[in-house]
């Protein structure tokens, strides 16, 4: 049954409003609990009622967290993300994402941070006050003692369930917006766009040429060594059959990379090329965003990789590692595949930028202290295999514009490619620090020997708190680049192209591509 009330403002006539049941009688505990955390949903309150719950902590929200009716999509993990640090280093924080120009918002996430602890305060409040009535139920009572103490800790449980469910969905959020935050950056790296990279290195120097230089695209139709059109027919555009020579020099290309970065005491690996969309989305990665560089397959939650970084980086999952198997270095072997969305304008002929190609990747998992040093040792590699095949290539120390949300800093080489007329991009090695490890779970325990005093003198058999690795990736030989740098740097008056004396021995003692008319 509806009741009447009779309002009226000023001099205006009496107007009658109507209130339906449900607003003719107290709230409850439930409702004015989540109403104080701005998390009730209903219609609004009576200003007597509001009276009822109001406190310092109802405040107007400056972004509109509270007001809105924001629909969270889940997040299926999450991150082990420092809030308490990203809090006490705001500014430090701020100037980050401005100079990586990320679209974190870092004021969104520190309102929803702030809400969260006001929230988890009310949580244990409420189970402090349901433990306390249980305790006085404890004995011998009066009936109606005991009536009144099984009322007041049903009306808890109730508060205390809808407050634990707006718990877990501001968590959800909170995780959401916060995963979009990238790493913070090596105070060494230059602020700016991709312009602004300084170059670490200059190996070699140009090629001269008493001919016209052909790209590796004619170098490839006068060798028989490509299929564009076939492969667009089958597959679509910015796909390949290698055919002939081409195919020795792949592998050969794979078998040099895997042999020579064994040796430097990396353990090999052929990787799954088909993953979990929340392992690429732990590596730092958006299966689904806008611009999308990963393809993902419908219907299920799986994506193709885009690197053997992925899977290699999951291969250690969710686990606490000793510290004596530190470091851990993997060499990967891959297909990798890119959707290249958003690369229009960019280099795009022939096989400079396309859709599958084949690659061995670097990886490292290390203790935070040394991940520097495994930086300069994968560029070192990288610089080292590239000087051997007698490449002019460039080492640059990137800018902030140009670094990927796990990076702490990344070095990228480019090699000179006579065919463009300039220098393009073959490999890069990235510091990621802990980015990666707090969202898969990757710690390692250290010994009590190099655990800290103040951990120590917690008993003999203690052990020392874990810590989140470091990681590390790096490109040691991303197949069509190096076709495309060796086709047109060793290219020959006559059509040749001679094979550098590193690669013979894994092309079956191959020195020369010579035309077939």
């Amino acid at each position: 049954m509806m009741k009447m009330m009779m309002i009226s403002s000023g001099g205006t006539a009496l107007q009658t409003l109507r209130l339906a049941p449900s607003l003719c009688k107290p709230p409850s505990l439930q409702t004015l609990t989540r109403y104080r955390h701005g998390l009730f949903r209903g219609p609004p309150l009576l200003p007597s009622l509001l009276r009822a719950v109001s406190s310092p902590a109802l405040q107007p929200s400056s972004s509109g967290v509270e007001d809105e009716k924001v629909v969270v999509a889940k997040p299926q993990w999450k991150a082990a993300i420092d809030f308490k640090w990203i809090r006490e280093n705001k500014d430090l924080v701020a100037g980050n994402i401005r100079n990586r120009n990320s679209s974190a918002n870092l004021d969104l996430v520190l309102e929803l941070y702030e809400k969260y602890l006001g929230l988890q305060k009310e949580v244990e409040r409420l189970r402090a006050e349901r433990n306390a009535v249980a305790n006085k139920m404890k004995g011998k009572l009066e009936p109606s003692v005991r009536q009144a103490f099984v009322e007041e800790g049903k009306n808890l449980k109730e508060a205390l369930v809808a407050l634990e469910e707006d718990l877990v969905q501001l968590t959800d959020r909170l995780q959401q917006e916060a995963q979009s935050i990238p790493n913070i950056t090596h105070p060494d790296v230059p602020i700016g766009g991709e312009e602004s990279s300084i170059v670490r290195k200059m190996v070699g120097c140009q090629p001269e040429f008493s001919f016209a230089v052909r790209d590796h695209l004619q170098i490839g139709k006068d060798l028989d060594l490509f299929d564009f059109d076939a492969a667009s027919e089958v597959s679509g555009s910015k796909f390949y059959y290698l055919k002939n020579e081409a195919v020795l020099l792949e592998m050969g290309l794979i078998n040099w990379a895997l042999s020579e970065v064994t040796k430097k005491g990396f353990t090999p690996l052929i990787t799954p090329e088909i993953v979990r969309s929340s392992v690429v989305e732990k590596c730092g990665f958006q299966p689904r965003g806008q611009n999308t560089q990963v393809y993902s397959i419908e219907g299920s939650d799986q994506c193709l990789i885009g690197t053997a970084e992925i899977p290699v980086g999951g291969i250690h999952m969710d686990s606490i590692l000793p510290d004596s198997a530190l470091p851990l270095k993997y060499v990967a072997f891959s297909h990798c595949f890119r959707t290249e969305a958003g690369a229009a304008g960019a280099a795009t002929r022939g096989l400079y930028r396309v859709h599958q190609f084949s690659k061995v990747e670097m990886f490292i998992f290390c203790q935070p202290e040394d991940s520097n040093m495994y930086h300069e040792e994968l560029i070192q590699i990288e610089e080292d295999l590239f000087t051997s095949l007698g490449l002019h290539f460039k080492t640059l120390d990137m800018a902030t514009g140009d670094l990927g949300a796990p990076a702490y800093r990344k070095f990228d080489v480019e090699a000179w490619m006579p065919g463009l007329g300039r220098f393009g991009e073959i490999s890069s090695a990235s510091n990621c620090t802990d980015y990666q490890s707090r969202r898969l779970g990757i710690r390692f325990r250290p010994s009590l020997s190099d655990a800290s005093p103040a951990n120590s003198k917690k008993g003999k058999g203690s052990a020392a708190p874990t810590q989140f690795v470091h990681t590390l990736n790096a490109t040691a030989c991303a197949v069509p680049r190096m076709i495309v740098c060796l086709l047109e740097n060793f290219q020959q008056e006559d059509g040749s192209v001679v094979i550098p004396e590193p690669l013979r021995p894994f092309m079956g003692g191959l020195q020369v591509l010579s035309p077939k008319f």
